[in-house]
């Protein structure tokens, strides 16, 4: 029994020790670096879901396979069935015309997803995988273009989800669930079922093509926002679109941190303590997070809306950063930077007074707690977006006359009871400084009166 057991367990190690021989014999470094590149949708890790798991879990509708079947979004799963049928009907073409389409890329739109499940691999797997996308892709199409104003006379005016009504009270919830990061779609699946409802090649029109989903994917989820730059390339996913739509422009050119290095350059005073230290604020010129200067003690930030949506989105943003390589740190960097400004409610009603934050959430204090806890356990990359504005707005804080002021200010000026009492002290010292002046000048006056002549001789006793 026991040379069996002992050879079962050689069998056993030599098979895993084949296996693993066979895998690096298989495996092409240059696949593996491609595969990698493919990703850009992720699920979020347990580490980052844990702090904050309703921020990136869907309300209404899933996108994708991530979400898909979950019981509180099936009542969605009808509607974007009768988006699919709108849309066929209208465009006039047979479905197999975008199911021919979509599946000339199904091998790129499944590598976009990590930890794509096993259900959806294989031969059946890939067509409901097909069936998914077909679907999601007409219904984002039909309410993006509802959302637009645009009149669809085939929807009902009553219509739940397409109609003057639904745009009202539904599509909020579904411009939520499209920053998400586990519910994402491609756009390259709208750029396909657009190709063929429009009846354009998606070679030669390929650019035009982009510049239009790009720009219609970023009109609904930001009406106010800047149009997307043209022949920059189809976006991954709504969430890219919208990231990108918030870091137009560049930084002011950034120093390597070879060159020189501050212990605290990642970290900065909060508003109220720069402002005492004569450093003044004021609103960009424009509302890209690239847009964060300091010159000649003035900070110049860009304005940002604080509201319902405002923790959501960043979070999703910043785990796209944090998971996808290569999207660099700018929204992460942007987050802690405004954590270290804003630590308390006077910081908030400081930077809303010069119309840099817009707060509507309510409460000073609601706005300062919503930056100090979207923060927590970011990671920064070792030279960070904004480490030469800390650099430079901390060497301006430091100088001695700025400390000296700061510290003045803070001592003396934060509560009227402490104006008060230094300005009691300053007019004590005063009055006691002029009652001995008018003391001893008139004896310097009686003195300089006799120094000029012969002095009295003494009366006789």
């Amino acid at each position: 029994m026991e040379i069996a057991v002992v050879d079962d367990g050689i069998s056993k190690r030599r098979t895993w020790v084949v296996e693993v021989e066979r895998t690096l014999k298989e495996e092409d470094a240059a696949a593996e670096v491609s595969r990698w590149q493919r990703h850009s949708i992720y699920r979020v890790p347990a580490c980052i879901k844990d702090l904050k798991s309703k921020a990136y879990q869907p309300q209404v509708v899933s996108l994708g396979p991530f979400h898909h079947g979950d019981p509180a979004l099936l009542p969605m799963e009808g509607h974007k069935r009768r988006a699919l049928g709108h849309l066929l009907r209208r465009a006039g073409r047979p479905l197999e015309d975008f199911v021919d389409a979509v599946e000339g890329c199904a091998e790129q739109l499944e590598s976009a997803y990590l930890d794509l499940g096993d259900e959806w691999r294989g031969a059946a797997g890939t067509e409901r995988f097909l069936e998914m996308m077909i679907v999601d892709g007409c219904f984002l199409l039909e309410v993006m273009r509802t959302a637009a104003g645009k009149h669809l006379d085939d929807y009902a005016d009553n219509d739940p989800i397409f109609s003057r009504h639904g745009v009202l009270y539904m599509v909020p919830y579904i411009r939520r669930d499209m920053l998400m990061l586990e519910n994402q779609l491609p756009l390259l699946v709208l750029e396909r079922l657009l190709a063929v409802e429009t009846e354009r090649s998606a070679v030669p029109s390929r650019i035009s093509n982009d510049d239009q989903i790009n720009r219609m994917v970023l009109r609904f989820l930001s009406p106010s926002s800047r149009t997307p730059a043209a022949g920059v390339g189809l976006g991954l996913h709504p969430l890219d679109v919208y990231r990108r739509s918030m870091l137009h422009g560049t930084y002011q050119p950034a120093r390597s941190r070879g060159e020189y290095y501050a212990p605290d350059a990642d970290t900065i005073r909060s508003a109220v303590e720069l402002y005492e230290a004569g450093i003044r604020f004021r609103r960009s010129r424009t509302d890209s997070l690239h847009d964060i200067r300091f010159r000649h003690g003035v900070l110049s930030m860009p304005a940002v809306a604080v509201d319902d949506s405002t923790e959501y989105m960043f979070l999703n943003m910043m785990a796209f950063e944090r998971l996808h390589p290569g999207a660099g740190n700018d929204v992460t960097a942007y987050v802690f930077f405004m954590d270290n400004i804003v630590d308390s409610a006077k910081d908030v009603a400081l930077l809303s007074s010069r119309g840099i934050i817009q707060n509507a959430v309510g409460s000073d204090k609601a706005v300062a707690k919503l930056f100090n806890s979207i923060s927590k356990d970011v990671v920064l990359e070792p030279e960070s977006a904004l480490d030469d504005v800390h650099r430079q707005v901390n060497a301006y804080f430091r100088q001695p006359w700025n400390m000296w002021r700061a510290n003045l200010i803070h001592t003396y000026f934060r509560s009227p009871w402490a104006f008060l009492s230094l300005a009691a002290a300053v007019f004590l010292l005063v009055m006691t400084v002029m009652q001995t002046v008018y003391t001893v000048l008139p004896f310097y006056q009686n003195k300089n009166d006799g120094g000029g002549g012969s002095t009295a001789a003494p009366s006789p006793m």
